[in-house]
């Protein structure tokens, strides 16, 4: 069996914390065993590897998520959409690229989100959904959760038999949000909370895509990947498709997707720098900012603090805020491959030039690629820690204190080797993430490059302007 999970999706419900490039499962708000912050995606592939799965899992997801899952999981095996093109796409892209590696038509693939919030169990279940496949002769298998309330929040898979005792039943319809009275009906005859779980064999995607036109081959599918429709795979697949199998989970399992269900699992009522008074019962404070936040007598409330905004928000009430928060609102906070950074300050002036001032963290042995920017100065203050900067082929160690100074044009980069934070001000006319060429990412070839042009070695105590 081969894992995909789908990780996907822009953070709006969870505003202020996720936002376009760091999504709800990548927030760190969750303590593990061992009382250290985890985040969802971290606490899932920790399962995943405990249930023995690691090896036969892969991530699917865009481009803009994949330095944060390098950051968060290290070297986890990606497949990368060019972009957001919904879940159909996303999943034909990654049995594409299964083909490619020379998986077998014959094995069965599982597709899952990344974050779904469950116990241990959920993946020794999935296990099942190769059998249930086998002895159903379906051609899909799904895994649906046994309702614990009338939710009308979840969609809902409505069984038509008990299959024949092999632990599976037979798929009759599915309805999505229902009412409650509908739901509660709905249980009653043994319908299942829709967890977003199937299995299928390679083989039969391979012949969805034949049969929609689209190549099955891993390149020519991601050179045409723009062009193919933006479609969920239930609406694609699922609901078209006649014969599927369902096996039931009886475990926990919960969608950690607003502020309210996120507080009910967090373990701890402030994250953060603050104070919460004793009568603001049911109240919990998540701060990333280094300024003190109190809170007095206010309960069941959630109070979320950071550099993209701060909400206050009543926790019934807080799943409203992905309606008023502001489309296409810049990320103030990005984790990347290297570290992260943090953005303290943006000026426009009259003139058109424009003033971005960073905090960046450059984790100890990581390093930014070599690279030039086109159309702005940057300047770096290094506020603590040591590392070695590149600047056109002249290698400087640089250490707490220095300034260096990046002209438009000029190659540079910077490795760590202890951890280094440093405040860069960028300037220019153009000030944009996408303002840059990149030659090399790694540092080995960065060294090498800089061997081949003979680099100079600047001493200690030159000036890394």
């Amino acid at each position: 069996m081969k894992l995909v999970l789908l990780s996907g999706g822009s953070g709006k419900r969870l505003w202020p914390l996720s936002n376009d490039a760091r999504s709800k499962q990548f927030l760190k708000v969750l303590e593990n065993e061992r009382g250290e912050m985890e985040s969802m995606v971290q606490r899932v592939w920790g399962q995943i590897k405990g249930a023995g799965l690691a090896d036969s899992a892969v991530i699917a997801t865009s481009k803009v998520q994949v330095e944060i899952l390098q950051n968060q999981l290290g070297g986890v095996p990606i497949i990368v959409e060019p972009e957001r093109r919904d879940t159909f796409p996303a999943i034909a892209l990654a049995a594409s690229y299964l083909y490619a590696q020379g998986v077998s038509l014959d094995e069965t693939v599982c597709i899952l989100p990344v974050d779904p919030y469950v116990d241990d169990l959920f993946f020794d279940r999935i296990r099942d959904l190769e059998g249930a496949l086998h002895n159903s002769g379906a051609k899909m298998a799904l895994m649906g959760v046994n309702p614990t309330y009338p939710s009308s929040k979840y969609g809902y898979i409505v069984p038509t038999s008990e299959g024949d005792g092999s632990g599976y039943k037979t798929v009759g319809r599915f309805t999505e949000k229902p009412s409650e009275d509908q739901a509660e009906r709905l249980i009653e005859q043994g319908a299942l909370w829709n967890c977003g779980v199937f299995a299928f064999k390679l083989g039969y995607m391979m012949d969805t895509l034949l049969r929609e036109g689209m190549p099955i081959q891993y390149e020519e599918l991601l050179a045409r990947y723009a062009s193919l429709e933006k479609i969920s795979f239930d609406y694609a697949v699922v609901e078209k498709e006649p014969h599927i199998a369902v096996i039931p989970y009886d475990g926990y399992w919960k969608d950690l997707g607003t502020w309210n269900t996120l507080t009910e699992n967090m373990g701890l009522e402030r994250i953060g720098k603050g104070t919460l008074s004793d009568d603001s019962s049911n109240t919990h404070l998540i701060n990333e900012l280094d300024i003190p936040v109190t809170i007095i007598g206010i309960s069941d409330a959630i109070v979320a603090v950071s550099p993209d905004g701060i909400l206050v928000s009543d926790k019934a009430a807080s799943p409203r805020v992905k309606d008023m928060v502001k489309a296409g609102q810049r990320p103030m906070y990005e984790e990347r491959r290297w570290g992260w950074y943090r953005v303290l300050d943006y000026t426009k002036f009259d003139d058109g030039t424009e003033v971005l001032t960073k905090r960046i963290g450059l984790g100890a042995g990581k390093n930014l690629g070599y690279r030039k920017h086109m159309h702005r100065t940057d300047v770096w203050t290094i506020i603590s820690g040591e590392g070695t900067l590149v600047k056109e082929g002249t290698i400087t160690p640089v250490k707490a204190g220095d300034v260096v100074t990046i002209e438009p044009g000029t190659y540079h980069c910077l490795k760590a080797s202890q951890d280094i934070e440093y405040i860069e001000v960028q300037k220019g006319i153009v000030v944009q993430e996408e303002d840059f060429e990149e030659m090399f990412s790694s540092w080995q070839d960065i060294e090498s490059h800089c061997s081949g042009r003979e680099a100079k070695v600047a001493g200690a105590g030159q000036s890394a302007r």
